[in-house]
């Protein structure tokens, strides 16, 4: 792969400094990007600068992932109309470390050849106090170009503590010293980095005589409709299964707007130009099938082969209503507690079965999902209560042990559209 051509025919590229595409052509060159980590988990939105860095290493070349142990401290005025709240040092501590776990699991890092490397800023400023930093840091650049930044002239009105302004130096210093410790030329990152990137070239060549950097730049992901990618309804999309279950990263790109699909398929599919063209030329007419080859691909690559196939099951179980009993008991734990976070659910003390605990309890006293034992009756009277896809014939009915699908979940349906997942712990 050539690394500027695949940036450009996925549609990705926004900007360079001149001679970078040459630069990369000479042989292995070091690239990174920057994560600041305050969040707890990486979001989609995050997996963008992922991909730049995947596609970097595919084309040959060596990435390295630069973890904002110290910047996260401080925090990036880019894109901010205001002053960021700044998070308390376990917050951050914290976020770092699982968010250099998530890395791990999705880049192939190693001390040979180009497999990437993963470093911490804070290495960088732990033992520099703030004499040495304003002498060998703030000297480089001048106020006068610092303020001619988009991230700094556009909050000239409300206002910039001294904090969020030293924030450009840090970046331009991370690059300088990857430079020398990493042979590290190039930084990449989002079109709104594109000012803290160039002074970070610009403080390579005033500090270090002779040396040449670059700078490249993503363009920024946004909706057809013009809204911030990686946000669903209920806000972020998180890569962490924990914070959006893989079936609601699935049905994210389910969802999608079908004018964003081809777009989202350059960003994020690992497929060949040619295949990748060619799904979306095949495909056009038929946007959900285009979708559900996009999902399957993402869901796969950030979660795993197991979870896209409970993400099938949890569709299954919510809406195929000729599910039986039989095949409900073959849906996995992994499934059932993803369907646990879509419906209703309850957790209820599992030592309750051993006393024989009866349906009409546990669905009144215990969950409320029917409001009096007279509702429940008629429900049963109905022909309305099922329970793990076999109908409930009688109001007397006690659960055991037996009743619980993989040793944990009781499935209940009221009518053909209340379902219910309650979890024995």
């Amino acid at each position: 792969m050539n690394f500027f051509e695949e940036f450009e025919w996925r549609d990705m590229l926004h900007d360079f400094i001149p001679g970078a595409k040459e630069e990369t052509e000479k042989g292995m060159c070091t690239a990174y990007i920057g994560f600041d980590p305050t969040a707890p988990s990486l979001t989609i939105g995050n997996y963008v600068q992922i991909m730049a860095l995947t596609l970097w290493q595919r084309s040959g070349h060596r990435p390295i992932v630069l973890m904002g142990g110290a910047t996260g401290r401080i925090g990036d005025p880019s894109g901010k109309d205001k002053e960021r709240e700044l998070k308390s040092l376990e917050e951050i501590d914290h976020n770092l470390r699982f968010q250099k776990s998530q890395m791990e699991k999705f880049m192939e890092f190693g001390s040979s050849g180009n497999q990437a490397v993963l470093r911490n800023n804070y290495d960088f400023y732990k033992d520099m106090n703030v004499l040495d930093f304003l002498r060998s840091v703030g000297k480089t650049l001048t106020i006068n170009y610092m303020m001619s930044k988009d991230s700094v002239k556009n909050r000239l009105d409300t206002g910039m503590s001294f904090t969020e302004f030293s924030y450009q130096l840090l970046q331009s210093y991370d690059f300088q010293v990857l430079y020398q410790q990493d042979n590290c030329a190039f930084q990449m990152g989002g079109s709104d980095q594109w000012g803290n990137i160039t002074s970070g070239v610009e403080f390579i060549r005033r500090n270090l005589e002779g040396s040449k950097a670059y700078a490249v730049t993503s363009k920024l992901l946004t909706k057809s409709d013009g809204k911030k990618f990686g946000k669903s309804e209920q806000g972020n999309i998180w890569l962490d299964p924990e914070m959006t279950s893989p079936y609601q990263f699935y049905q994210f790109w389910i969802n999608a707007d079908d004018a964003d699909v081809p777009m989202y398929l350059k960003y994020f599919s690992l497929k060949s130009k040619n295949e990748v063209l060619g799904m979306i030329n095949d495909l056009s007419q038929d946007p959900r099938q285009l979708k559900s080859l996009m999902a399957e691909e993402i869901t796969k690559r950030i979660h795993s082969d197991e979870a896209f196939e409970a993400v099938k099951d949890v569709s299954e179980i919510i809406f195929n209503r000729k599910l039986d009993a039989k095949a409900i008991k073959g849906i996995s734990a992994q499934a059932l507690k993803m369907v646990s976070k879509e419906i209703p659910s309850f957790e209820i003390n599992k030592e309750k079965l051993q006393g024989g605990l009866k349906l009409d309890a546990l669905l009144t006293e215990e969950t409320g999902i029917f409001s009096s034992l007279s509702e429940y009756r008629r429900a049963i009277k109905g022909n309305a209560v099922s329970l793990n896809k076999v109908k409930v014939t009688s109001d007397e009915l006690s659960l055991s042990s037996e009743n619980l699908l993989q040793d944990a979940y009781i499935f209940l349906e009221n009518g053909k559209k209340n379902k219910f997942m309650i979890r024995m712990i």
